[in-house]
């Protein structure tokens, strides 16, 4: 099925209809034929458009609607410690993956995610300048960031698919600056408009909800059928899975 076509048809019925709520019928139908872990697998990625867009090449993706909302590039730098010769490469984001075994927040995660790697011994870098395996540092950096970030902390165990339960603490506002590659430059702040939260065990089962910042600036918890109004107290407690932040 193609999700962005369901979601073209449900975003023109919400701008044309005069009622004061609809029934998203079409998606409703999609999902009752998938079960919730689907959500993840399936629904969220073909939303971003990932299933059309995971064949083009990296420039032709930059070029997508996809990417232009929720795309970015990250820069990999190798640095070789005996000559100092510099490797650059580059790779297309839509998401940015954040371990969240040491860390306790979304800040220290960002962190880890880029402190340098040694590269040594069996694992060392072989460098063309050098032409010989030698003692290297690797760096992580965000190179362009996107319109829209979209942070998935890794709450499930890869190896077990255990959840990992933690309070991880993550802010209302973000300012990416310090994760650039051009570190030095000016603040870079984005804004918490959503996040979706799992509650269960494992990604074999549970149930996925979400905290929704509307256009008034009022936060909303949606959770199937019920839609309640909460205050950022609230919102900033929650055990958050996947993270939605707006330039």
């Amino acid at each position: 099925f193609c999700m962005m076509c369901v979601m073209e048809a449900h975003i023109n019925k919400v701008l044309h209809s005069s009622a004061s709520a609809i029934q998203p019928r079409a998606v409703v139908n999609v999902l009752t034929r998938k079960s919730f872990q689907v959500l993840l697998h399936v629904f969220f990625p073909s939303c971003r458009g990932e299933q059309l867009t995971s064949s083009f090449d990296i420039f032709s993706q930059a070029t997508t609607i996809v990417h232009q909302i929720f795309g970015g590039f990250l820069r990999s730098r190798v640095t070789c410690l005996s000559c100092k010769a510099i490797s650059d490469t580059y790779e297309a984001f839509l998401d940015i993956p954040l371990d969240i075994k040491a860390a306790s927040s979304v800040t220290g995660a960002l962190e880890d995610f880029v402190k340098p790697e040694q590269l040594d011994g069996e694992n060392g870098y072989k460098c063309s300048k050098c032409e010989q395996l030698a003692t290297a540092s690797k760096r992580l950096t965000i190179h362009c960031s996107s319109n829209v970030l979209t942070v998935c902390l890794k709450r499930f165990d890869a190896f077990s698919g255990r959840k990992i339960s933690k309070v991880v603490q993550y802010p209302e506002y973000l300012d990416l600056g310090a994760y650039m590659s051009q570190a030095a430059g000016e603040p870079l702040l984005y804004s918490l408009y959503a996040f979706l939260v799992h509650e269960g065990f494992s990604c074999q089962a549970g149930h996925y909800y979400c905290f929704v910042k509307a256009s008034d600036g009022c936060w909303y918890k949606m959770n199937d059928a019920s839609v309640g109004l909460c205050d950022i107290k609230t919102v900033l407690c929650q055990r958050a899975y996947l993270l939605f932040y707006a330039r």
